[in-house]
C-alpha cells in the first residue's frame, strides 16, 4: 500500500471512530506502529487529525469527547485486561461505585459473578451488565440522561450521592496525567465523577495507555487521591507512557499493568526501576478526604489474579 493509500485509510478509521490506537491502526494497514507513526505525524501536520499518545484524534483539542460508539471500538483487548484485573480488587460483600465509560462497563460485566455484592452507579450500561447477575444488588443515582455516554449527570445525580459510603469507587475517563490527574472533556460528567470520589475510600482508575499523558478540559480526580491505575503495558517504543507511570508512581500511586508477564522488563515496563513492594497499599497521603478515609481492607492475593506489575512510591 502506498503511503498516499494508507493516510487516506488512517484518516477515514479516525473519522469512523473518532479515536483509534496505532496499535489498532497498524493492523488495518498492515503495516509497522513505527509508519503509522509517520503518517500519523503527517496528517496532524495537515491539521486532519490530533496526535495523542498510542493514537490518533479527531482535530479539536481540549473540548472534543468521542461518542460511546467511537470509544466502544478503541482499544478493546486493553479494555478487557483491564477489567480482568480490577475485579479481582472486588471481594465478596463490598459496596463499590463504578463510574460511567466503556471500561467501566467492561468491570461490570465481571462484577456480575461476585456474589453479596452492593454497586452504586450512575451509568446505565453498568446497571445493564448487572441487571440479571444472581446477589448483585445495584443502586442508581437520579439525574438527567447524557445520551452520548448513557450516563445520569447532573444535581439529581449528585444529591442522591449525598451520605453515601463505600469502599471502592472505580472511574474511567478521557486522560491522565501525573500533573493533574484524571479529567474528562465534559463539565456535567467530571461533578458527578466528583461526587462519586466524595463517596470512596479508595478511589482505582481503569485507564488504557492511550489515555495516559493527554490532558482534558475538567479535572475529575486529582493525582493524590487516585489509590490505584490500573492500565495496561504500553508498546515497548511509547517511552512517554512508561515515563508517566512512573511520574504516577513517583506520587503515590500504586500502579497495576495488566498482561505484564515476569519476561517483561522490570515492573512490566523497558527501563524502569524496581519498586519498594513491602506495603500493600501506597501510604496515606494527606490533604483530601478521599485519602484520610482509606479502607484497611486487605487486598486479594495476587495469585489469585492475573498476571500483573505493580509500580509502587518508592
Amino acid at each position: 500500500m502506498f503511503a498516499a493509500e494508507r493516510r487516506q485509510l488512517i484518516l477515514e478509521m479516525v473519522r469512523a471512530n473518532g479515536a483509534v490506537s496505532l496499535r489498532e491502526l497498524a493492523r488495518v494497514v498492515q503495516t509497522s506502529e513505527v509508519t503509522v507513526r509517520r503518517d500519523v505525524r503527517a496528517l496532524e501536520a495537515e491539521g486532519l487529525l490530533d496526535r495523542r499518545h498510542g493514537g490518533a484524534v479527531l482535530p479539536g483539542g481540549f473540548t472534543r469527547e468521542s461518542g460511546f460508539p467511537q470509544k466502544s471500538h478503541l482499544a478493546t483487548a486493553e479494555k478487557t485486561a483491564i477489567a480482568d484485573v480490577a475485579a479481582g480488587l472486588v471481594e465478596e460483600g463490598e459496596a463499590v461505585v463504578v463510574g460511567a465509560g466503556t471500561t467501566t462497563q467492561e468491570l461490570a460485566r465481571r462484577l456480575a459473578r461476585v456474589p453479596g455484592l452492593t454497586v452504586v452507579t450512575n451509568s446505565l450500561l453498568v446497571a445493564q451488565a448487572l441487571a440479571h447477575a444472581n446477589r448483585v444488588e445495584v443502586v442508581m443515582t437520579g439525574g438527567t440522561l447524557r445520551g452520548s455516554n448513557y450516563a445520569l449527570v447532573g444535581s439529581g445525580a449528585e444529591q442522591s450521592l449525598q451520605g453515601l459510603r463505600v469502599s471502592r469507587a472505580f472511574l474511567s475517563g478521557s486522560g491522565l496525567t501525573a500533573e493533574r490527574g484524571l479529567s474528562t472533556s465534559n463539565m456535567l460528567s467530571a461533578s458527578v465523577d466528583r461526587a462519586l470520589v466524595q463517596a470512596a475510600a479508595e478511589v482505582v482508575v481503569l485507564a488504557d495507555h492511550t489515555k495516559l499523558g493527554t490532558d482534558t478540559m475538567f479535572q475529575t480526580v486529582p493525582t493524590d487521591v487516585i489509590t490505584r491505575l490500573v492500565t495496561d503495558e504500553p508498546p515497548s517504543h511509547d517511552d512517554r507512557a512508561a515515563a508517566e507511570l512512573q511520574a504516577l508512581a513517583d506520587q503515590g500511586v500504586q500502579v497495576t499493568v495488566a498482561g505484564a508477564g515476569p519476561a517483561a522488563g522490570v515492573d512490566g515496563l523497558p527501563g524502569r526501576r524496581q519498586p519498594r513492594r513491602d506495603s500493600p497499599l501506597p501510604v496515606q497521603r494527606r490533604g483530601t478526604p478521599a485519602a484520610q478515609l482509606r479502607s484497611a481492607a486487605p487486598v486479594p492475593d495476587p495469585a489469585d489474579r492475573p498476571r500483573v506489575a505493580d509500580l509502587r512510591r518508592r
